[in-house]
């Protein structure tokens, strides 16, 4: 190693050497190829396997200790809960991330493609988990080895990590752990990487997401499925009935119709920060409507700044083998994304009260879950810090996102812990996560690596030691 390179770069060149000698890779493969599909009961060893064969040798290598949790819900995967404690009196950082994947797809992907294979492609890394998240919290680990190996072994500072293997199944369990192991998971700032940029030429650092709910409509008559000659205009259509329910809520544009659904208002400092965010552009990205959803808003204010109501799925008969009956029933998932401080917990009440006043008091609701909305202060001081980290890193600016369009468990760390939650995400919006042909792109992966080592060596120096003092 070039003695002639300070420890900032040493360690910077540490991270990124690990793409040129092919150990980055090397390692994003071998965790690719275990299916540690979440959502599928028969993965449970997998799952289990991801932590005790992947994560703590790596982490214990690193001089953390690591404990294997029990998930709080019976039933539900493991977690993992690492500490590296140097000395107690300085600065704690508290690292994330998730092992667990959605279902490989096997059959939909691009010829030659195969889900649990490392492909690379015209700058593209395929693999199911590449993007979401094992190839983002390999980034981090990758960078915080480099940082320690070119400290000699000292941070300066302590570090703990979280690992759960079930996010994509709506994190079980992450919560309650966080509340009962609040004392092993205390920190200064939490920093972790999921989700995407806001386009893959923008570095990024969001502060939050938001919050997530959904709930099933639906209308069961009773009377089975009818021949429609003979009954039709004489007995209740369950799928009439629903279409109406829903466009009380939502009009013909995707725009919210009730105030209880609507997003409070932003404030100015937060708006100019997205009011002129690009929103698509890439070519794989699909067409942007410039009259969906929320009128007098820019693309960004649209996607960042409200809350928009999604139907998800909708079912009554059959279109593929159609017959001239009249549905048995029919049902709606929909699912609300919104920002903070919207009324999310009042939300069965005042639906059903909605659906009531509007004469579908016959349609069943029912709750599926969700998630709080989160947003740390953009003027927060460790939110300068990262981001003037990041752009010595690059030699430009990160964007600060006040809050990701999508959602994470967020409030587990910001609302259970009470930390303040920086996101540094290392994939972009078409990445296809959940989806056949998830990649992440090998340059983003390289940049992701330098602000990563960068904000690891920048919390041994004396400026966040400051920051936690004055926090003390």
């Amino acid at each position: 190693m070039d003695r002639s390179l300070s420890g900032r770069e040493r360690a910077l060149k540490l991270a990124t050497d690990t793409l040129t000698d092919g150990t980055f890779y090397d390692t994003l493969a071998r965790r690719v190829a275990m299916k540690t599909v979440s959502q599928d009961p028969a993965r449970q060893a997998t799952l289990h396997d991801y932590l005790t064969q992947e994560m703590v040798p790596l982490l214990s290598k690193l001089g953390f200790a690591c404990d294997i949790i029990d998930n709080p819900q019976p039933g539900r995967p493991p977690l993992l809960i690492g500490q590296r404690i140097e000395d107690p009196a300085c600065s704690t950082l508290l690292l994330y991330g998730h092992g667990d994947v959605t279902d490989g797809q096997e059959t939909t992907w691009a010829e030659g493609i195969d889900p649990w294979t490392l492909t690379f492609i015209d700058g593209r890394v395929y693999g199911r988990g590449t993007a979401d998240n094992k190839g983002q919290h390999s980034v981090n680990l990758a960078a915080l080895e480099a940082v320690i190996t070119a400290r000699d072994g000292k941070l300066g500072y302590n570090v703990k990590i979280l690992f759960e293997m079930s996010e994509e199944i709506g994190s079980p369990g992450l919560e309650e752990t966080c509340l009962a192991y609040q004392e092993a998971l205390a920190a200064d700032l939490f920093l972790a990487s999921d989700g995407p940029r806001i386009r893959a030429d923008m570095p990024t650092l969001f502060l939050g997401s938001r919050g997530v709910v959904q709930f099933k409509l639906g209308l069961h008559t009773g009377n089975g499925g009818r021949h429609s000659g003979n009954w039709g205009g004489v007995i209740t259509n369950p799928a009439v009935v629903l279409c109406n329910a829903i466009a009380t809520l939502l009009s013909n544009e995707g725009r919210i119709q009730v105030d209880f659904l609507k997003a409070p208002a932003i404030t100015e400092e937060l708006a100019q920060l997205i009011r002129e965010l690009p929103v698509g552009g890439d070519s794989t990205d699909p067409a942007i409507n410039k009259n969906w959803g929320e009128k007098g808003l820019t693309n960004g204010e649209r996607l960042y700044g409200t809350n928009t109501l999604e139907i998800l799925g909708m079912s009554a008969g059959r279109t593929d083998k159609p017959v001239g009956a009249i549905p048995a029933n029919a049902e709606a998932v929909l699912q609300l994304r919104f920002v903070k401080g919207t009324a999310w917990q009042a939300l069965e009440e005042n639906l059903r009260a909605h659906l009531d006043a509007h004469g579908f008091g016959d349609l069943t609701l029912e709750m599926l879950g969700g998630y709080a909305a989160t947003r740390l202060d953009p003027g927060h001081p460790w939110v300068g810090f990262v981001a003037e980290s990041a752009q010595k890193s690059l030699g430009q600016p990160a964007h600060i996102l006040p809050n990701l369009g999508g959602t994470i468990p967020n409030h587990c760390f910001s609302d259970a812990l009470n930390l303040p939650t920086v996101w540094l995400p290392h994939s972009y919006p078409s990445c296809n996560q959940h989806a056949p042909d998830e990649h992440l792109l090998e340059n983003v992966v390289e940049q992701g690596l330098k602000m990563a080592a960068g904000v690891f060596w920048d919390l041994g120096e004396a400026q966040a030691h400051t920051l936690t003092t004055q926090k003390a």
